[in-house]
């Protein structure tokens, strides 16, 4: 089936939800499409196109089906976007105001991206749209009229090609179904219970590196992290963090780790264990990855790759973070 017969529908949900709740939803959502994908931390995507006959609805009245059952069950507001493409819908459905539902005709695509904000397509990072402000392009449309040669030179040839085919509204990633719920936990038991931060510290960061070689090592990103302190009262504070974009990059997840370490505050508390849980866990083929310019980015992402492969032929002691050298 080509792009233009798929009908996907991205629907924001206005709510902050537990686990359990996401999971309800992505099980309510089923009952309409057995093609569902959670996006993590309060969105779904649907691939309505299997769905029609069944109910014998426009994609339209599907989606305001979906809507109703998310009100009428859970009391929960939405927002929806429709397009033939996962990206499209997401940006229809970023388009609308709550309780509104953006439909991006079929054919229609290119007219409706073209007077639109370049920064409104995904992984168009602060770095890469003040590139593209400082040479006046500022719209979609302008990035579409731009010689491919020009936006090469301009950010280089790899981030140039995937812009470009952003910017023509192309998407062929399909709605695969997930569990919300796919998670990953990395712990450490200390072997008495520890009152320096410093030691605090560089539990965490090894525990991060360690879910971000087990999320590269299994191809997929994690787009939440939660960090468990337990004491030595047997007490536990845990804290959660959405990441800016889903990720398996070492560094990425141990600053977001810390950050979480740092706003607990312990100062002198007596612990005596760490959990780290990755959760809501994306294959990587189904994650968008915000566009960079800065080579500093690709050469650590381009170590954090030998560094793995080192550790696969030598063990997993063969290549640590500074931070762990003893």
């Amino acid at each position: 089936m080509n792009e233009r017969q798929r009908h996907i529908a991205h629907l924001h949900l206005h709510a902050s939800l537990t686990e359990d709740q996401y999971a309800d939803i992505i099980e309510l959502m089923s009952g309409i499409t057995p093609h569902v994908q959670a996006v993590p931390p309060n969105a779904v995507q649907l691939d309505l196109t299997s769905a029609l006959r069944y109910f014998d609805l426009s994609p339209y009245d599907v989606v305001q089906l979906a809507k109703i059952r998310l009100k009428a069950l859970y009391g929960i507001e939405s927002s929806a976007g429709l397009a033939g493409n996962r990206m499209l819908a997401a940006m229809a459905a970023d388009a609308s105001a709550p309780g509104e539902t953006t439909r991006i005709p079929t054919g229609r695509a290119a007219d409706w991206l073209y007077p639109r904000p370049v920064t409104a397509l995904p992984g168009i990072g602060r770095t890469t749209a003040e590139t593209l402000r400082r040479y006046g392009l500022h719209t979609i449309g302008q990035i579409v009229d731009l010689p491919s040669g020009t936006l090469q030179r301009l950010l280089g040839a790899g981030p140039a090609r995937l812009l470009a085919e952003r910017a023509r509204g192309r998407d062929p990633r399909p709605v695969t179904p997930s569990e919300p719920a796919a998670h990953l936990v990395a712990d450490l038991a200390l072997e008495r219970d520890c009152l320096d931060p410093a030691q605090h510290h560089r539990a965490v960061v090894g525990l991060a590196d360690q879910i971000g070689q087990r999320l590269r090592g299994d191809h997929q990103v994690a787009s939440r992290l939660a960090l468990t302190v337990r004491y030595a009262d047997r007490s536990s504070t845990t804290r959660t963090r959405a990441l800016p974009e889903p990720t398996n990059h070492s560094p990425a997840l141990a600053t977001a780790a810390l950050g979480l370490l740092n706003a607990l505050g312990l100062q002198r508390a007596r612990v005596r264990a760490f959990v780290i849980r990755a959760d809501a866990l994306l294959s990587v083929d189904g994650a968008y990855r915000q566009l960079s310019l800065d080579p500093g980015i690709e050469r650590a992402r381009a170590a954090e790759a030998a560094a793995d492969r080192a550790r696969r032929r030598f063990g997993p002691e063969a290549v640590r973070p500074a931070t762990l050298a003893e």
